[in-house]
């Protein structure tokens, strides 16, 4: 009976693995896949922004070279604030994959500590214990991907910002 036991734990143990295995792969292409449709995604937008941009433009300001030069600084800014909006969104992806993987490794960790518990107490502190953890990790997280989506959407739009200065510096000469 005690060894049929010890089996069926190693048994559920390696189940257990195989089935983390499979949700950190799960989660690894669900990353992939949304980094994939966000680069698409930016790249049709970018294309679509630089033919309104050119249009926009083409309305505004009488001289070609003017306009060629205005507009040509305009979508330079606005790749160099896409660039940065998708690095950081590659690091914001890798800082929520790490956080899921971390995550995982602690629930397997408990999931094995309350395998091995002898007493229906040990297996309440134990997952008292895991609880606990896990909501802290989550609210110190949570602030972290915060901050950083804050500081890359600050990033992104510095470039986007002083191309707006400029335009309305560029503006506002022939009304003075």
């Amino acid at each position: 009976m005690t060894t049929a036991k010890k089996t069926t734990a190693r048994e559920d143990v390696k189940a257990l693995e195989a089935a983390v295995e499979t949700g950190k792969q799960t989660v690894e292409a669900f990353v992939k896949a949304g980094a994939d449709a966000q680069q698409k995604a930016l790249e049709q937008t970018l294309t679509l922004s630089k033919e309104q941009i050119e249009k926009a433009q083409t309305a505004f300001f009488k001289s070609y070279n003017e306009l060629h030069v205005f507009g040509k600084d305009n979508v330079e800014a606005l790749f160099r604030a896409s660039s940065i909006a998708v690095k950081g969104a590659e690091e914001i992806s890798r800082a929520v994959v790490a956080f899921a993987q971390a995550q995982i490794e602690s629930q397997v960790s408990a999931t094995k500590a309350i395998l091995g518990c002898t007493s229906l107490r040990q297996v309440v502190d134990v997952q008292t214990d895991l609880a606990k953890t896990s909501f802290d990790k989550v609210v110190a997280e949570g602030s972290k991907f915060s901050e950083l989506a804050t500081k890359v959407a600050n990033e992104a739009m510095e470039p986007i910002q002083a191309r707006v200065n400029v335009a309305v510096e560029k503006f506002m000469k022939p009304a003075a």
